[in-house]
């Protein structure tokens, strides 16, 4: 059923463009990281970014503390 707002309410919009804002930011994180833009686009969401990082700190590398935290 279609409302004055198209197909999806404000809200629902609003939450999934945040959604996918938040999902670009994590990838972005991941990027700084050093991983590459596949790795941190494919895992930005399921992955605990500070994780990764405090891994990566100690000098473990970035795709090797990516396995870790998997």
């Amino acid at each position: 059923m279609r409302n004055c707002f198209g197909k999806h309410p404000p809200a629902a919009r609003v939450s999934r463009n945040e959604d996918f804002r938040v999902r670009e930011w994590r990838t972005l994180q991941l990027r700084r990281l050093g991983l590459s833009q596949l790795l941190a686009g494919r895992f930005a969401g399921t992955v605990d970014w500070h994780e990764v990082a405090e891994l990566v700190e100690r000098g473990c590398p970035p795709e090797l503390a990516l396995r870790i935290v998997r």
